[in-house]
């Protein structure tokens, strides 16, 4: 099924990618817009609840070939397959999601309650929960996680709203705080050539790097989100 390659095809360059290319010789092929809900449970963070919505260039050619009944419409049983690829082809590299306590790299389950949507603006969205493999108190300190690709072939970046949200039970003093990557010559060289590429008033449809009224394109790559909690 062509969808079905050209996802894994996908995810195969970007591991090529990482390997072999510099990150200022690298650049974004696919457009994800993430919206992330920490989960919580009986005072423990126990997951991360995923939503990704993929760019309208990378939807068209997903999905092509999958509306089996022909209403023009493509329903979660028609896209069920696809989204097992997605989630298949993601376990490789982690699911691009990182995550620590400290200095402690926290580990995930493999991912649930995973399927694929289709908006009634031709966006795809990727939603699935990545449980813990051990869960860590709600307040401890320097909880922080990330969802980036080092080879920039998937350029990650979050929603303009609600783009992190504590779930139920959280502890009221705790909330999410985004922190712009450290800065980077070469990650600055990369937006640089990839605005000067699109050009001053180009924009790649559904794109989730940002453009700037200046004309020029942050990939997002790289922000952690830290869950801090005031003491007590």
């Amino acid at each position: 099924m062509r969808p079905a390659k050209f996802i894994l095809a996908v995810a195969a360059i970007a591991a090529g990618l990482s390997l072999s290319a510099s990150s200022a010789g690298a650049h974004p092929h696919v457009w994800v817009t993430m919206k992330e809900t920490v989960l919580y449970d009986n005072g423990t963070i126990t997951g991360l609840q995923q939503a990704w919505t993929f760019d309208e260039i990378y939807t068209q050619t997903a999905i092509e070939g999958l509306d089996k009944n022909g209403d023009g419409k493509y329903d979660r049983e028609e896209l069920k397959e696809l989204a097992q690829v997605n989630i298949d082809g993601l376990k490789e590299f982690e699911y691009f999601t990182f995550a620590k306590l400290g200095d402690k790299t926290l580990k995930f389950k493999p991912p649930v309650d995973y399927w694929l949507d289709y908006s009634d603006k031709g966006i795809l969205t990727l939603h699935f929960t990545l449980p813990l493999e051990a869960p860590v108190p709600a307040d401890a300190p320097g909880f922080n996680f990330a969802v980036f690709d080092s080879s920039y072939f998937i350029a990650f970046d979050f929603a303009e709203a609600d783009a992190i949200k504590l779930g139920a039970n959280a502890p009221a003093s705790c909330k999410p705080a985004i922190h712009e990557p450290p800065d980077d010559s070469d990650t600055q060289a990369l937006n640089d050539a990839f605005s000067s590429a699109l050009g001053q008033d180009a924009q790649q449809p559904g794109a989730s790097g940002t453009m700037s009224s200046a004309g020029t394109v942050s990939l997002g790559s790289s922000k952690t989100v830290a869950i801090e909690c005031a003491k007590s």
